[in-house]
Order: C-alpha cells, then sequence, then structure tokens
C-alpha cells in the first residue's frame, strides 16, 4: 500500500551491537520461548521496550543518476513542497528488503505514485543502497530496472520496450532466492513475479487462485473479492527456501473481518499447496506492512495503522506463530515492539529520549542479528510528510535492539 562504508552486516553492526549466541537450528530459543508465554493471539507478550541503535536516512528528492523524468500526472501543484512533474525517477517508496552479503541492502519501490492511473511512468526498480550509521546516512548506490524483454507478461504492459512500471503492476514484498533470483509480491494481480538477479522477468505471473483484486485484468466483468492495494504486502520464504509464504495486505470477500490470508506456495513445483494460515488484525482498520521469517514456524509481521505524525498510533512489530498453539484458527500474535515507544537513550540522530517512528506506511523489516532488527518506511513521495508536517518524508533506515533474542533459525542470520 500507499515492501556503509564499512560493512553493515559483517562490521559495521559491531559498532552498535552485540553478537548473542544462535538457537539451535529449527527450534525456537530460550528467550523467545518465555516471551511467548501469554502472548498467544491477543498482542502482549513478555518482551519489553526495544532500544533505538542506529538511524541513517536517504532524502526524499534524490532521483536515480541519468533516469527518465516521472510524475507528469500528478499535475503541477506543489505537494508538500515538491513541484511535480520530476526531473527523474525517485528513490523511493521502499516496500521490501533483502540484505546482502557486503552489508548492503536491496530494496524494492513500489508502484510509485499510489494508484495504477498515476504511475505510467515510473519505472519499477530493486534499489541498492547503503547505510553509514555513523554519518547517518543512506546511499543508493545502483539498482536494476524491473522489464519482460522475453515476453512472459500474456497482457498489455504499458511500455512498447516492456520495462515495467507501477500501472502494470504494484510491486510491494520481495525475497531473495538462494540462486540469486528475486520473488516479488504483488497488489495488481494478486501476482507472483519472479525474477532474475538483474531484472528481467522469468515467467508469467502467478495467481493466487480464487482471488483477483479491481486491477486484474482477467476479471471479465466479474466482481473483484479483494479491495485494491490490498494484495501481497508482506512475503516470507521459509529457512530452506523452498516454500514461500505471501500475506494479504486486504480482507478477501466472506472472510471475517480483519482476518488476512497467509498462502503457501512451492517454489519448486511452481503452484500453491493449498495450506492456508490466518493473521488476524488488532483493528480492522489496520493494515501490515510486511512479513520474513524467523524460523520455521515463526514471522515477523509489522502492523499499522493509517496515520502519520502526531495521528499515528498503532505502528507495531509481532511475532505470528503458525502453529496456533491456543486452537483459534488464528496464528499466535507475541508483541515484539512498539515503533511508537523506542527507547533512545543515547539520542542517536539527534532525537529525544523516546523515539517514533510515525509514518502512514512501514513496509520494511529484516533481521541483523538474533536480537537486532532494521526497519524502514515507505515514504510514499511525495504525499508522506511523518516526520515533518509540509515536507515530504525521507527514506528512513533504523536498527533496533530487542530486549529478548528471538531464537531465530540460523540460516535465517547468515
Amino acid at each position: 500500500m500507499k515492501r556503509t562504508m564499512i560493512g553493515l552486516g559483517a562490521v559495521a553492526l559491531a559498532l552498535t551491537l552485540s553478537a548473542p549466541a544462535l538457537a539451535d537450528q529449527g527450534h525456537d530459543g530460550p528467550d523467545a520461548a518465555t516471551a511467548a508465554r501469554g502472548g498467544h493471539g491477543h498482542g502482549h507478550g513478555a518482551f519489553g521496550r526495544a532500544t533505538l541503535t542506529g538511524f541513517a536516512s536517504l532524502p526524499a528528492v534524490t532521483f536515480v543518476p541519468g533516469s527518465e523524468p516521472s510524475g507528469s500526472l500528478l499535475g503541477t501543484d506543489p505537494v508538500n513542497g515538491v513541484t511535480p512533474p520530476f526531473p527523474g525517477q525517485p528513490v523511493q517508496g521502499f516496500s521490501g528488503v533483502a540484505r546482502r552479503d557486503d552489508g548492503s541492502f536491496d530494496v524494492l519501490s513500489d508502484n510509485g505514485y499510489g494508484n495504477k492511473a498515476n504511475s505510467a511512468d515510473f519505472l519499477l526498480r530493486v534499489q541498492h543502497v547503503r547505510p553509514d550509521f555513523r554519518t547517518g546516512k543512506v546511499r543508493a548506490v545502483g539498482g536494476v530496472d524491473l522489464t519482460d524483454p522475453d515476453r512472459r507478461v500474456p497482457f498489455a504492459l504499458t511500455r512498447a520496450d516492456r520495462k515495467l512500471t507501477g500501472s502494470d503492476f504494484d510491486v510491494e514484498s520481495m525475497v531473495r532466492a538462494s540462486d540469486g533470483t528475486l520473488w516479488i509480491g504483488d497488489e495488481f494481480g494478486p501476482w507472483l513475479l519472479h525474477f532474475s538477479a538483474t531484472g528481467k522477468l522469468l515467467e508469467a505471473p502467478i495467481a493466487l487462485p480464487g482471488v483477483k483484486a479491481p486491477e486484474n485484468p482477467y476479471l471479465n466483468g466479474a466482481t473483484p473479492d479483494l479491495a485494491s492495494s490490498k494484495g501481497f504486502e508482506g512475503m516470507a520464504a521459509s529457512v530452506d527456501g523452498r516454500k514461500l509464504y505471501p500475506l494479504l495486505e486486504g480482507t478477501v470477500a466472506g472472510d471475517p473481518a480483519g482476518a488476512l490470508r497467509i498462502s503457501e506456495f512451492d517454489v519448486r513445483g511452481r503452484s500453491y499447496t493449498g495450506r492456508r494460515w490466518v493473521y488476524q488484525l488488532e483493528s480492522p482498520a489496520n493494515a501490515i506492512g510486511d512479513m520474513i521469517a524467523v524460523d520455521r514456524n515463526r514471522m515477523l509481521v509489522i502492523e499499522r495503522d493509517g496515520g502519520q505524525g502526531d495521528t499515528a498510533l498503532f505502528k507495531k512489530l509481532y511475532l505470528a506463530d503458525l502453529r496456533d498453539r491456543d486452537r483459534d484458527g488464528k496464528v499466535d500474535k507475541t508483541l515484539v515492539a512498539d515503533l511508537l515507544d523506542i527507547a533512545n537513550p543515547k539520542g542517536i540522530g539527534g532525537f529525544p529520549a523516546t523515539f517514533r517512528f510515525p509514518f502512514q506506511t512501514i513496509e520494511d523489516v529484516v533481521i541483523l542479528d538474533d536480537a537486532t532488527l532494521g526497519v524502514l518506511n515507505d515514504n510514499n513521495f511525495p504525499f508522506s510528510s511523518g516526520r515533518t508536517a509540509g515536507k515530504p518524508d525521507d527514506n528512513e533506515f533504523i536498527t533496533i535492539r530487542l530486549s529478548h533474542r528471538l531464537g531465530a533459525d540460523p540460516r535465517v542470520l547468515r
């Protein structure tokens, strides 16, 4: 919705983070097990306040060097002090994140300017960024445009050169496979999209059986059963890489209010297995922002309201346990961190002792070590202004230390 000078993963994190012992492969660690008790299904657990350990940002007005102009369908009135159209493709809308071995990250820019109608000149792209928490800056150091040169998409695209745009797909979630290819979740189908490391679509979009969004080209006059911009907002890969777990942002027609489907996709068989789980929102008005695997049973999920700045009231991270130990038909939820109440005793980033991440859309979480997470916002350039009213939000990258270890599968931490 509208998913460093020195290597972060290996060295830079050591400047601020300790390296706790890892849990045995495939099992919940002792701290995670303790934290989970009493937290099933109600969003309450034994995790305390998270602590801010790093802050870095990429200025909102950052464009891909040498790129095409964009934003021509936004009119010419200033938005948060920025006047469209823009001289290039903005490096914005981070809706998915994948860690690289050198401590840099690939981040997924979503469909552009909020909807299919106004995003035809926004090129879908995986950006390559490098945060430096010593300087507080994020640098954009490259990336790849998403393309379909082999004509895998069977329906009409916006551009004759088959570069994919925000009018073709609304890409919101991303995982990297062991072979370096990228699986990306879309909201317009909703589709699963499989790309090479260079951004080339490798196979036809894969539909979710029985679910169609309003933008789906195969509706053929039928009524969609999913609201617009409510497709695959989050997607986790199993720790062995054999399964994908895409999570819808919206409730399918006929399902209980606030119930979101998690489906299981077999990567080898290229088909859905039919297994399904329910993630229950704390309020039907909330939305999810991302989902990643912790081990074979547990996922980290961002759940948030639609507020920003002072109107942001609910921005939380949960552990979702697929085992449903309380047998209520929904994944068990344990509150891991409140992103509006993060301790900042060192005054990192010049922020007060209580740090808030008050953005309308928070759509990226990545595990950095067994007790440390990276969290990024989707700044909806130029529309969101959660940090400073009247000013477009920067792309912020924070690291937070949890009060307990996750007990994550070691394969997640590599």
